[in-house]
């Protein structure tokens, strides 16, 4: 993995890993996060609404950017572009969607305030905590467009709008910070997988 690859991933990740190291710092538990956004939750309805509105249509916001790219890549037959957004969907399928709803149903973490005893191998939503679903699909979603227009700007931009919707779920109470540290690992995990294959011959026509 390229030098500049890493730069690159640790400027677009540091909005969220500064908000994260924040709250980590600024309590002594994450029961005490979970405690303090309710009461600022209750005391602020209008940032709580504000909050709802970011993590509800956060990723929507990139099915219709990349329903917008398919649909170009078809009519004017860009076939490496075309290549992209198939890995990138197959990939967010596998990472965001299999693996995400298969960890948290295997580790069964309590979301903020649901108590404080896992519960492995459970289908109940109040112990789907860890990973944060949210988290891990817009991460997914930005960090190969990151990559691949390789500007400044788009990677600070969509860096803030990763570290906004990851606080979102910890603000609104249905994660812990840990849970969203995770799930940028695991969405980072599948957007390199997503460069990594894009730019590689797997899956290429041989020329003949």
């Amino acid at each position: 993995m390229r030098n500049h690859s890493l730069t690159q991933w640790a400027i677009f990740s540091a909005p969220l890993l500064i908000l994260l190291a924040i709250v980590w710092f600024g309590f002594q538990t994450e029961t005490d996060v979970a405690v303090f956004f309710e009461a600022h939750r209750a005391a602020h309805p209008l940032l709580k609404t504000i909050m709802k509105a970011i993590t509800d249509w956060s990723n929507p916001v990139f099915y219709g950017i990349y329903a917008i790219m398919l649909i170009t890549a078809l009519k004017t037959r860009n076939r490496e572009r075309l290549r992209f957004i198939l890995v990138l969907l197959v990939v967010q399928g596998i990472v965001a969607g299999l693996c995400v709803h298969f960890l948290k149903m295997t580790i069964g973490r309590p979301r903020p305030g649901q108590g404080t005893w896992f519960e492995p191998l459970t289908t109940h939503g109040s112990h789907h905590s860890l990973p944060s679903g949210h988290t891990t699909e817009i991460t997914g979603w930005t960090l190969p467009l990151v990559q691949r227009l390789n500007q400044k700007w788009v990677t600070l931009g969509l860096g803030l709008y990763l570290g906004i919707v990851g606080f979102s779920r910890i603000y609104l109470g249905w994660h812990h910070p840990s849970d969203v540290f995770f799930a940028w690992l695991l969405g980072s995990l599948g957007g390199f997988a997503t460069s990594i294959i894009t730019s590689s011959t797997l899956f290429r026509k041989k020329a003949r």
